[in-house]
């Protein structure tokens, strides 16, 4: 008879919405851990075989009866090993986030999410009913308790499972990545494991879905909060934590431990994951880029080409009548050592025959940014053509400063289908492309050294129009990712005049971001799911007026 207890934990990548290929993908790692790793229960993340979030599929009642009729099946086909797959149920009126057991074909036992998150990018209590009740499974080699994502961050439902006798908690997620969440989710799991001595098994999704990236990083740790086990983040993983009974009950015994990845390293491979599987999952079988040889579109080539193979991306050159030299033979050289094809389109014919249709119309107005905005625009319309004809996704260069006060074009720079560095701050740009350059040099440095330029006038600056970058982005995560207002940005040392105009540019260009691509969210708020304004709004406008 065997003296222990081996959990396997499945680290799954899965398809929103694509019920039979998450079960047939199930039942594949089902296989492999009853018969490679001889394990005794395999344990997956949360919804797992709709995939998470399906949001408003699930108020689709043919989605909800279809995942019951594939969950049967599934049930059907589980034998030799205990499975836990997170899934939808419904119960009469109520529907509930799940985990069910499969043992033998049959379901033995079902937990409902007892705490539905309804903050940041979490809306479980627009499709979901809590549950009340802890779910108690006797193993044999003893009695386990099952957990649902938010329910370890809150107190309450692992204590009521060891109240009920659990003396191991399986707990599982899909919780998405932002800078720093590991350190988060091994702390607050710790604490749980401390407070009702109990160790803890926990799994997570990993995968890109829309905006969300899920990096993975399962983990176990022992009734003292130390983790035992640690699994690779941003990769699809099985891994064996085996449990073993002493005198003081159930004890995971020490695995492999996974090193942590440096910070820069850890947010550039979030961005090549939501990169990856945004173009892979929408059926696009590569990338179309503008390069223009500035830092965004290099970087933003960089992680393309490591998501997708440089083979499967294009670069486009739009150079015009404002477009230095080095800006080509930079953006060429990148290009070049990336393997990445690339060819030029001059925007200067389309340019000025915009200008002429214009000529009378515009008579009596002096040149300003809408002579700008053609450029962008008819930048935008190639990029989007040939989206059109190669089946290409547009990916666009812009980053979170830049959204932010609205220095970008609608339509323009701004037209794509996914916009990889939405949410990073210009600062952050260039801390990744030192980072991607110290793995092998592919941006040339004169891009990284160069005072940043739009390039769509004479001798044009960033810092024309907008302060320092250094500035910029402390004062941009204060007010948007901190919520601080007006004075006490201005109270951290800031000049007040500058704050202002700050504020003022971020709230009036919310009606910029709400027509942005998505893109990879990497931040505790990002503009898109997290951050939601109204576009009309006079709350903003009479604060500055009473400075």
């Amino acid at each position: 008879m065997k003296q222990s207890l081996k959990i396997a934990l499945a680290q799954h990548d899965c398809l929103v919405g694509d019920l039979q290929g998450n079960a047939d993908k199930i039942l594949q790692w089902v296989a492999r851990a009853r018969d490679v790793l001889g394990g005794d229960i395999i344990l997956f993340p949360e919804l797992i075989l709709t995939g998470y979030p399906p949001e408003d599929l699930l108020l689709r009642h043919g989605f909800i009866s279809d995942t019951r009729k594939v969950l049967d099946e599934l049930c059907s086909q589980v034998h030799g090993i205990t499975a836990v797959i997170g899934c939808p149920i419904r119960e009469k009126a109520c529907l509930y986030n799940s985990a069910v057991i499969i043992k033998d074909g049959v379901q033995v036992a079902r937990y409902d999410k007892q705490s539905l998150p309804n903050y940041s990018v979490f809306d479980e209590k627009r499709y979901f009913t809590a549950g009340n009740s802890p779910c108690i499974v006797e193993t044999g080699k003893g009695k386990i308790g099952v957990t649902i994502c938010e329910d370890i961050w809150q107190d309450g439902p692992v204590t009521q499972a060891v109240q009920a006798g659990a003396e191991l908690i399986l707990n599982l997620n899909a919780s998405p990545y932002h800078v720093d969440k590991q350190d988060e989710r091994l702390e607050m799991v710790a604490e749980q494991a401390r407070l009702n001595s109990v160790p803890v098994v926990y799994v997570n999704m990993v995968g890109g879905q829309d905006e969300l990236v899920f990096d993975g990083g399962s983990f176990a740790v022992d009734a003292s909060g130390t983790c035992v086990l640690q699994a690779p983040v941003f990769s699809e993983d099985l891994s064996l934590i085996e449990i073993t009974r002493s005198d003081e009950g159930l004890q995971p015994v020490p695995s492999v431990l996974e090193s942590d990845l440096p910070r820069i390293e850890n947010i550039y491979r979030a961005l090549v994951l939501g990169v990856r599987d945004y173009a892979l999952k929408n059926g696009f079988k590569g990338a179309v880029i503008g390069l223009s040889g500035g830092i965004d579109s290099a970087l933003t080539l960089a992680i393309a080409s490591d998501a997708l193979g440089a083979e499967n991306v294009e670069a486009v050159l739009m150079p015009s009548r404002y477009t230095q030299s080095m800006s080509i033979e930079d953006a060429r050289e990148q290009a070049e050592v990336l393997g990445v094809h690339h060819q030029t389109i001059t925007i200067e014919p389309m340019f000025t025959a915009f200008i002429d249709s214009l000529k009378e119309t515009f008579a009596a107005a002096p040149v300003d940014a809408t002579e700008e905005n053609i450029q962008a625009r008819c930048r935008g319309i190639i990029l989007m053509a040939i989206s059109n004809k190669q089946g290409r996704i547009v990916l666009t260069t812009g980053n979170k400063s830049e959204m932010a006060v609205g220095y970008a074009t609608l339509y323009g720079d701004m037209a794509g289908g996914y916009a990889v560095i939405k949410d990073v701050p210009k600062m952050l740009v260039y801390e990744l492309a030192n980072w991607r350059n110290s793995q092998s040099q592919v941006i040339p440095q004169r891009v990284i050294d160069r005072p940043p330029s739009a390039e769509l006038a004479d001798d044009q600056k960033d810092e024309d129009s907008l302060p320092a970058y250094e500035i910029l982005d402390p004062i941009l995560e204060m007010y948007v990712e901190k919520e601080l207002g007006i004075e006490e940005i201005i109270a951290s040392g800031f000049d007040r005049d500058t704050v202002r105009k700050v504020l003022r540019l971020v709230d009036l260009n919310e009606y910029k971001r709400k027509q942005a691509a998505p893109g990879v969210r990497i931040s505790k708020i990002a503009f898109g799911r997290d951050r939601r304004y109204p576009i009309t709004s006079g709350y903003m406008r009479h604060l500055l007026s009473n400075e």
